[in-house]
């Protein structure tokens, strides 16, 4: 099974008018949609979060094809959180995951992401059922793959994407003091608790600080 992070650009000639208020705003930075409730087929009710004005969002999306309604939520640490009442397939963008999601074989990560004229989701499945959904993607869209890993269990915690030596070192510089302050050991200690190189513990330890960061800073897992 895989999981992907994709990144998926629109021409910007065909871009639509509901992509550029959620991807290109000047006065939204990040629009995350959150949850769906597809109580009946031909309607749904859906949950963003807008991290800025959420003004421009409020006045606008109304006039998309397939929205109905937008109820916006007190703002709190720069987020909104904007309740939406459409018809999914009649609406942007949003037909497009709607379909990916219907299709077998693969799911769909929540939050879908968009920010820096793009939109940025997770997809997870077998390999076969993902490249044939990144290969139907509308014409108007470029599809980056920008990570591609093997899905393993317990991909919700931080540490899960650490292999097993690297998991060790950060395990050993934690007992050793490495990250206190002030420090209390050195790259050689990891090393000598590990029985291994310094360089090697160094090279464990900068992959495994790389990976960590990049999952604590991850906006697929910070809630808004």
């Amino acid at each position: 099974m895989k999981r992907l992070r994709l990144t998926v650009s629109v021409d910007p000639d065909r871009a639509p008018p509901f992509f550029e208020l959620l991807a290109n705003s000047s006065s939204i930075a990040e629009t995350r949609l959150l949850e769906w409730n597809e109580a009946r087929s031909e309607r749904a009710t859906m949950l963003y979060a807008v991290r800025g004005d959420p003004t421009e969002f409020e006045r606008s999306a109304p006039d998309t094809p397939g929205v109905e309604s937008v109820t916006l939520s007190d703002r709190a640490d720069g987020w909104t959180y904007a309740l939406l009442e459409a018809r999914p397939r009649e609406t942007p963008l949003f037909a497009t995951v709607h379909e990916a999601r219907a299709r077998g074989g693969i799911v769909v990560r929540k939050p879908v992401v968009f920010r820096d004229c793009a939109m940025v989701s997770r997809v997870f499945g077998e390999s076969a059922a993902v490249q044939a959904t990144v290969e139907r993607v509308p014409d108007a869209m470029d599809v980056r793959v920008d990570e591609i890993a093997t899905l393993r269990g317990d991909h919700g915690r931080p540490t899960a994407d650490l292999s097993a030596r690297q998991r060790a070192a950060v395990a050993a510089a934690v007992e050793l003091g490495y990250y206190d302050l002030p420090r209390r050991a050195t790259h050689a200690d990891v090393a000598d608790s590990l029985d291994c190189a310094t360089g090697t513990a160094s090279e464990h330890l900068r992959k495994a600080e790389a990976k960590l960061v990049t999952a604590a800073l991850d906006s697929f897992e910070a809630e808004p």
